[in-house]
């Protein structure tokens, strides 16, 4: 079934969030060392999908010309203004509605804006393996947990936007078998992996305070790449 990981990965952030409405006294020093082994684990899983890549000159190019666009277009910017104005609409005269609206945009962005989500939605609708989602979940289940805990109930119901996304990436991946060559594919998919991995990198660093990285820049390099190896496949073979 196209769809186990992005399931699995909804009801890890359930299960996440339901145990974090009941540790809401979780000391500060618990969480950042939590955080910490969440950061390391990410970068691990960041680093071996890059070091998949056969052809490092177009994870090169597609990370330099993603950054131009990113830049270009300032997308990060643009994503958090979304942030903020889905916040608003939750946002009202109540502390707790204010509380809600902080929980759901900030966990939303954590779970849905990243490569991990495209990169594991991908490998589910084409080569029906969900082993990225699933630990995408795990991982998105204790940071669930921790975020709930610190920033109320609102972290639960970003489990639909989250969904959603990966959902229909899952399931528009599983078409294009039908008008792309598998093994035009199969290299296509190792390169996007690369260039996923590298942002996967990125993620982790930002959350052990390491690095300020622009992700959400670099963001068009999962399409540009796309391109990259289009030309290196017609030039190179």
């Amino acid at each position: 079934m196209v769809l186990i990981g992005t399931l699995v990965n909804g009801a890890c952030i359930i299960a996440g969030s339901t145990m974090g409405l009941f540790l809401t006294k979780i000391p500060e020093r618990f969480k950042e060392t939590v955080m910490q082994g969440i950061g390391l684990t990410i970068i691990l899983i960041g680093l071996q999908m890059a070091l998949s890549t056969d052809a490092l000159i177009i994870v090169l190019l597609s990370l330099l010309s993603g950054a131009i666009i990113g830049e270009l277009v300032r997308l990060e910017t643009l994503l958090n203004r979304l942030g903020g104005w889905i916040g608003s609409k939750f946002t009202t005269a109540k502390g707790s509605d204010v509380s809600v609206a902080q929980g759901f945009v900030t966990a939303s962005l954590v779970f849905v804006i990243g490569a991990m989500a495209i990169i594991g939605a991908l490998d589910s609708g084409l080569r029906n393996d969900h082993s990225v989602l699933i630990t995408k979940g795990i991982l998105d289940g204790f940071t669930a947990l921790v975020l709930t805990s610190t920033l109320g109930f609102g972290v639960l119901f970003s489990v639909v936007p989250v969904v959603l996304f990966e959902g229909i990436i899952a399931l528009l991946a599983t078409q294009i078998n039908r008008f792309i060559p598998q093994a035009f594919l199969d290299g296509l998919i190792v390169e996007l992996t690369a260039v996923g991995g590298l942002l996967i990198v990125a993620i982790g660093l930002n959350m052990l305070k390491l690095t300020k990285i622009r992700i959400g820049n670099l963001l068009p390099a999962i399409v540009t790449v796309i391109i990259i190896f289009y030309i290196h496949h017609v030039l190179v073979g």
